[in-house]
């Protein structure tokens, strides 16, 4: 038992919380005092205070991942997530697969972002570095794991808690209270994916980064610096929505490549959680702008800022409270901390509105009035969409929330989330959408150029002639016939049109301007990408047999699926499609192997090799053993069309324990579509034992015969001194008959074995199973020179699949990086512009 490292890791978890409250104290009498000799002193106890907190916060990630990278399975975290086959990048994503995991990961962050902080701006530092580490504390006490003597209650839940005190109840623990597991649950396969170990550490870095804003705006309302904070907060905001905006795109990636509802946004309210405060964000970011420029809009960015934090706090307790455990499969379990994230969710809510309450008649506004021709009546337009953009898909979402506080009130309520979601949100989304590509090619006339009504038709008139012309093209060629997918791409291509001519014309003059034009037109290309992607998704496994699959599915299923036999190629939609066979995954070698040329060995991570045999370059010799990724069978399928094959590899994987079947599905990537392809049933082991009765003929070597329809040969039979699985002494005797049966697509073998051993008759029947047949070496006719052969017979193997192609879905994964690529300029602009106003003296 390894018990040191985990009293070192809730030592370090102690330290943290401890640290950060005095963190915290420290900060707000320095702060708060006036005599700077005091105040350099709280100071320097405040910079202690948090090196100590970070170095205690990096003190957990070790501690925990030295228990998972070593497999000290009497902890549950370890236990729960990992196993001794995970590769070392899979042991990382394990690190923050479960809740107290990924509050550490956020505690890292922050704690990384606090001290860039401290050492960037003196000014703020203390202000700031007050709200930082209050918002630490409450992320320390989620994973402090400590039971208030007398109450009964636990406060957080700690992930260096042992597997016997997680699980007092098992019997095994109350007959060895020592039991220490040879291996753990392992990682849930939809998560064995590389965008697992990318995605979560950049969406906690996006939650992260939405505090420094924050902080500043706290600072700015406590200090009554009520424009001050704009500056040194705006670099932060951008940053913050350029990786948080990344770390939404790169789940939705993760679900398009891994997930089987044929999309990358299934508006699940997990997504939509996150969705929401980065839209509010966005929203800010442009408002902090117009305050900057021309000295408007400072309610509006205290009031958007504090908004984006409060509902990443919202978010979060959705997601982990387990309010949404009904309506979303990707939201955690309650842990029993609800209560504490309403804590922390209200602490910050109350404190920064009391604070802006008291502030509010303080803080300036601008006498200008607002006209239809100015950048800051286009802006807050902007702003306002943005919003209701994020509380239209706010308000359905939160339905588990209102339904628990009318309860908790004794109120029934019927309110459900919406049954087909994808449907109810984009009804709204696709309008909104609208708006925001149209202001976003408008907006940016206003932004760069002092205008009015004749100026701008002038400047409008050649982007609007060329988008009418694309627009056009578009239409005739995509046969885009849909009215509101006409209007989302006229939207969609004015946008990258009108910022195209105001990017080229900020790059003769002032290139670093040009942030904002370059994230318009990825905003335009997205709108593009996702218009043909969703709405004009073709299904090619489109079944027009006229023969249900089965009466257990639903119409839609039975439409939209395709019942494939292995070897057998059926044309839909200009598409020959064929399944050519199961395959297995070697851990260290590259590609598939067929399923039919190993057999199990009851590790579900190793196969044996039934013959020599070749697979993607590699040679694999009989008996060897082979070590696969687990469960998953690969199932091949093939699509022709025009003379070019594409061949895909999609996953499933019969799991009783994590719901039944898990599928992923694969994409053939080009440029003008891909070709999406994911399982929707396959045989079952009970289907595949249903052989026929064993039917017994006599051949000699060289003879041909018939079997389940296909021409067999018995090309030698050959004494073996060597059987997988069975000791064999001087005086056994085993042979080994090689049968050679031409397939469809080629040839296979079949490898039986009689033997006897201790003076009786043993068969080891061989099984091709792409071929649904299973031959036994039943006897030896020495006189006659012929060989029994049993010979049993089953269905063909036989797979579901849905094939989908989805046109011009790399415009959305461009617009994207070009998006990205844009927050990247604005930001590297902003921070260039506060370095030089530190370098004149001004914070």
């Amino acid at each position: 038992m390894h018990y040191l490292i985990g009293d070192l890791g809730h030592l370090f978890v102690i330290t943290s919380f401890i640290t950060s409250l005095v963190t915290a104290f420290a900060y707000f009498k320095a702060t708060t005092v006036n005599d700077l000799e005091k105040k350099t002193f709280w100071l320097h106890n405040g910079r202690t205070g948090f090196y100590l907190h970070a170095a205690a916060v990096v003190g957990i990630c070790v501690t925990l991942f030295v228990i998972i990278s070593n497999h000290y399975f009497e902890y549950h975290y370890a236990y729960n997530y990992s196993d001794r086959k995970l590769p070392v990048y899979y042991l990382i994503s394990t690190f923050w697969n479960g809740q107290e995991g990924s509050f550490m990961l956020w505690l890292f962050w922050q704690a990384m972002l606090g001290l860039v902080l401290i050492h960037t701006n003196k000014f703020w530092e203390a202000p700031v570095m007050t709200v930082f580490a209050l918002v630490q504390a409450f992320l320390a006490s989620m994973i402090l794991g400590v039971v208030i003597p007398g109450l009964g209650s636990k406060i957080g839940s700690s992930p260096f808690i042992l597997l016997r005190d997680a699980m007092h109840e098992a019997p095994i623990f109350m007959a060895q209270p020592e039991f220490v597991p040879k291996d753990g649950n392992g990682l849930n396969p939809l998560l064995q994916n590389y965008w697992m170990v990318i995605h979560p550490p950049t969406l906690f870095l996006g939650f992260a980064t939405t505090l420094v804003p924050f902080s500043f705006c706290i600072a700015g309302l406590w200090l009554k610096k009520y424009q001050d904070w704009i500056r040194p907060a705006l670099p932060w905001a951008l940053f913050s929505g350029a990786v948080l905006g990344l770390g939404i795109l790169m789940g939705g990636y993760w679900a398009y490549e891994t997930l089987n509802f044929g999309g990358y946004w299934n508006w699940d309210p997990v997504e939509n959680a996150i969705y929401v405060p980065w839209l509010v964000l966005v929203g800010a970011i442009h408002t902090m702008i117009t305050y900057k420029n021309s000295e408007t809009a400072l309610k509006a960015s205290i009031v958007l800022v504090i908004t984006t934090f409060i509902l990443i706090l919202y978010a979060t307790f959705l997601t982990r409270s387990g309010v949404l455990g009904d309506a979303s499969v990707h939201s955690f379990t309650d842990l029993g901390l609800s209560g504490q994230l309403l804590i922390y969710l209200f602490f910050f809510l109350i404190a920064a509105v009391a604070l802006s309450i008291a502030r509010w008649r303080e803080i300036p506004s601008s006498e200008k009035e607002a006209s239809t021709y100015s950048r800051e009546f286009w802006i807050f337009i902007g702003a306002v969409t943005l919003c209701l953009m994020g509380f239209q898909v706010l308000l359905p979402t939160s339905i588990p929330v209102w339904n628990k506080i009318l309860h908790g009130i004794g109120i029934t309520s019927n309110l459900a989330i919406p049954g087909d979601q994808i449907t109810f949100y984009s009804r709204f989304q696709l309008w909104f959408a609208v708006v925001v590509g149209l202001l976003s090619g408008v907006g940016q006339f206003f932004w760069w150029k002092k205008i009015d009504k004749d100026q701008l038709k002038k400047e409008l008139t050649v982007p609007v002639l060329i988008t009418l012309i694309i627009f056009a093209l578009i239409v005739t060629i995509g046969q885009v016939y849909t009215y509101t997918y006409v209007i989302l791409t006229l939207a969609g291509v004015f946008t990258v049109v009108s910022n195209t001519k105001i990017l080229f014309s900020l790059l003769k003059s002032s290139p670093g301007l040009s942030g904002g034009a370059v994230a318009h037109m990825g905003v335009g290309m997205m709108l593009l990408g996702i218009m043909f992607s969703a709405g004009y998704s073709k299904i090619v496994s489109l079944n027009n047999t006229g023969m249900r699959i089965s009466n257990e599915f639903s119409e839609d299923f039975n439409r939209d699926n395709l019942l494939l036999f292995i070897n057998e190629p059926r044309t839909m939609w200009g598409y020959d499609i064929e399944f050519l066979g199961e395959r297995l995954e070697p851990r260290h070698h590259g590609g598939y192997i067929r399923k039919s040329d190993v057999m199990p060995t009851g590790d579900r991570d190793l196969v044996v090799a039934k013959r020599n045999f070749t697979a993607n370059g590699t040679t694999f010799k009989a008996n060897d053993t082979i070590d696969i990724r687990g469960e998953n069978t690969f199932y091949e399928i093939q699509l022709r069309k025009n003379g070019r094959a594409y061949t895909l590899y999609p996953r499933a994987q019969i799991n009783p324990e994590m719901g039944g079947l898990l599928v992923s599905p694969d994409i053939y990537r080009t440029v003008s579509a891909d070709l999406y392809t994911h399982v929707s049933s396959v045989m079952k082991p009970s289907e595949e034992e249903a052989w026929s009765k064993l039917e017994e003929m006599n051949v000699k070597i060289g003879q041909q015969f018939y079997a389940n329809d296909y021409v067999c040969v018995l090309d030698s039979i050959d004494r073996v001194f060597d059987v997988n699985g069975v000791h064999l002494n001087p005086e056994d005797v085993a042979v080994k008959a090689k049968i050679r049966i031409r397939g469809e697509k080629g040839d296979y073998y079949a490898e039986p074995i009689f033997l006897i051993k201790d003076k009786m008759a043993g068969r080891i029947p061989d099984e091709v199973a792409d071929l649904g047949l299973r031959i036994t070496l039943l006897n030896i006719h020495p006189e006659t020179n012929e060989f029994a052969l049993g010979i049993n017979t089953r269905q063909k193997d036989w797979v579901v699949i849905k094939a989908l192609e989805k046109p011009y879905i790399n415009l959305l994964w461009l617009g994207t990086l070009v998006l990205m690529g844009g927050f990247g300029i604005a930001m590297t602009r902003r921070v260039r512009e506060f370095r030089k106003m530190k370098a004149k003296g001004f914070e």
